[in-house]
C-alpha cells in the first residue's frame, strides 16, 4: 500500500504571481487568492506545511463590488476603549483604503492559525499598477 505524499518544508519551491483586480468582484479575487497562498492549487499540497505561493495584488482600487455593496456593506474597527467603535462604508474604503479592503477580504479566506499568519505575509496588494517586486519575475495570473 502506498502512502500519501508529504511535501517536506525545505523541498517548497514558490512561484510569484501578480494579479490585476481590475473589474474583478472582491470576493472571488479573495478567494482565488488564498487558494494560492494556502499552496491548494499545487499537486504537492500538504495541509500542515506553508506550500503556497507568493502573491501580489495592483490596481486594487479598481476591484468590483456587486449588488448594494458599496452603501451597504460596513467595515468595523474597535480601539478597545469605551465608544471606541468606528464604522465605515465599502464606499469610503475602497476611496481612501483600497489595499486594507482587499487584504481584510484575503485575511478572512486564510486559516486562523500560526500558518495563516505565515501564508499572510506572502501577499503585496497595491493601490496602482506598480509594484516593489519586478526582481522576482512575476507570473500573470488571470482571474475570471
Amino acid at each position: 500500500m502506498k502512502n500519501s505524499y508529504m511535501q517536506k518544508k525545505e523541498d517548497v519551491v514558490r512561484t510569484w504571481y501578480v494579479v490585476d483586480a481590475t473589474g474583478v468582484s472582491l470576493g472571488r479575487l479573495a478567494a482565488r487568492v488564498a487558494n494560492i497562498l494556502q499552496g491548494k492549487h499545487k499537486p504537492t499540497y500538504t495541509p500542515h506545511i506553508d506550500c503556497g505561493d507568493c502573491v501580489i495584488v495592483v490596481n486594487a482600487s479598481k476591484v468590483n463590488l456587486t449588488g448594494n455593496k458599496l452603501n451597504d456593506k460596513i467595515y468595523y474597527n474597535h480601539s478597545g476603549y469605551t465608544g471606541g467603535l468606528r464604522e465605515r462604508t465599502a464606499k469610503e474604503m475602497i476611496e481612501k483604503y483600497p489595499v486594507e479592503m482587499i487584504e481584510r477580504a484575503v485575511k478572512g479566506m486564510l486559516p486562523k492559525t500560526r500558518l495563516g499568519r505565515q501564508m499572510y505575509k506572502k501577499l503585496f496588494v497595491y493601490e496602482g499598477e506598480n509594484h516593489q517586486q519586478q526582481a522576482q519575475k512575476p507570473v500573470e495570473l488571470k482571474i475570471d
